[in-house]
């Protein structure tokens, strides 16, 4: 009897951007892709809320199931891709669905990986199939293959990087083009960069989602995002980086993980870095991230974080692995022994600060007596404007200080009379 090629089958669920993208690969470059996995991989089914146009992806042959939880009870599936988004709900379901099925999980989900991450690691583990998602952090930057494979004899001491690519597209157009704020999100908007509700990219979860699964994998512990420290660029001006340019620096959103003598500091924000940075050149919507381990040194990736081809590349590279049986612990380490996370207190910092105040006589003396009193010091001050306008601009950068004891001082200095707005204020990297 003539025995069938061995194969890889794949069911897919979210026919989005991503989705789409990855049909358009899988089928479009077979032949390559079952040469280098050691077998054909063959897209078995497919479901999502409407049918894509042919001109997104041929769908011609591939079943059609409308209810993504059916894809995990398919017998002649072995590899569940969960694109559907959302920490919860049908995407939830259908990872748990597939992982207690025995097929193997691949997904780009991000949110859903820092929430519940540890319990599918935990699932997965137990019934003896793989959980990948090279793909939920920083789309065709391979991050978590790095982390997890590059890394795996080193200790880290920091993982920090530009992870969202519609905040660095934004602060580029403010710093090129000395757009407002509101003018460059509307522009990342028509661009298709930014979604008609921004909030999670210019508020900052999306990093610290991406953040949390650095930290796990980087670390050994379990995905935390309730210690994320996290803040957005909602308040930066084009005033704020072209300050930081005079200072030497450039003005980027970051997401950091660091090992403190404490425990784990996580910390999503605006920072000032230096313009000799690797990660100060990358602009648009690239993606920058900086490792640091104790012997290989620091490494710089960068790379497309975002966009559909990219993206469906990284999870055809964790369909390749599952179809070569390249099997590896979802976060490094077993499930069994990833740690809790233990919260450290944010490390001492230099600040940049940007106040707007009333040109009189002693506002200068009233600021400077707040940072005594808070143990903070100066390192420089400048004072732009004239006293015919209603407000001026003051930089104030400081020594490494406490950040507790900064945000302290910024709330008491926005009290003053003098002062006509709160204080900007973001720590100044040195990487």
């Amino acid at each position: 009897m003539k025995r069938e090629p061995k194969m890889l089958s794949v069911a897919i669920a979210g026919l989005g951007t991503v989705g789409a993208a990855l049909v358009r690969q899988l089928r479009q470059h077979a032949d390559l892709i079952a040469s280098r996995a050691g077998q054909p991989i063959v897209i078995k089914a497919v479901c999502a809320l409407a049918k894509p146009s042919r001109r997104q992806c041929d769908l011609s042959g591939i079943r059609w199931i409308a209810d993504p939880r059916g894809l995990a009870a398919l017998a002649d599936v072995d590899v569940v891709v969960e694109l559907m988004g959302g920490a919860d709900g049908a995407a939830l379901q259908l990872a748990r669905s597939a992982l207690a099925n025995g097929k193997h999980l691949v997904t780009a989900n991000k949110a859903l990986i820092a929430k519940h991450g540890y319990e599918l690691a935990k699932l997965a583990e137990k019934n003896g199939v793989q959980l990948s998602f090279e793909a939920a952090v920083a789309g065709g930057i391979p991050v978590v293959k790095t982390l997890r494979e590059g890394f795996a004899g080193d200790k880290i001491d920091k993982v920090s990087g530009i992870l969202n690519g519609t905040c660095n597209y934004i602060l580029t157009r403010m710093r090129e083009e000395k757009l407002s704020f509101a003018a460059a999100l509307a522009d990342a908007q028509k661009q298709g960069y930014a979604e008609a509700d921004p909030a999670a990219d210019i508020d900052g979860p999306d990093t610290a989602n991406k953040l949390a699964i650095l930290t796990a994998l980087a670390f050994g512990v379990k995905p935390d995002l309730s210690s994320v420290r996290v803040e957005g660029i909602r308040r930066i001006t084009p005033l704020d980086l072209r300050f930081a340019e005079e200072l030497g620096y450039r003005v980027k959103l970051l997401g950091t993980a660091r090992q403190t003598p404490q425990g784990i500091e996580q910390t999503v924000g605006p920072s000032l870095i230096p313009e000799l940075s690797p990660l100060a050149g990358v602009s648009g919507t690239l993606n920058c991230i900086f490792i640091n381990g104790r012997f290989v040194g620091p490494i710089t990736l960068v790379g497309r974080g975002a966009g559909g081809e990219p993206t469906a590349n990284a999870v055809t590279a964790d369909i390749m692995d599952i179809a070569r049986g390249e099997r590896g612990f979802a976060f490094s380490s077993p499930a069994s022994r990833l740690r809790p996370l233990k919260a450290g207190k944010t490390q001492p910092m230099r600040y940049y600060m940007r106040l707007q105040v009333q040109d009189r006589p002693g506002v200068v003396a009233d600021i400077g007596k707040i940072m005594r009193d808070e143990s903070l010091s100066f390192e420089s001050l400048i004072q732009r404007g004239r006293s015919q306008m209603k407000s001026v601009p003051v930089i104030v950068t400081t020594h490494a200080g406490d950040a507790d004891a900064m945000k302290r001082a910024a709330k008491k200095i926005a009290k003053l009379s003098t002062v006509t707005e709160f204080p900007c204020l973001m720590p100044m990297e040195d990487i």
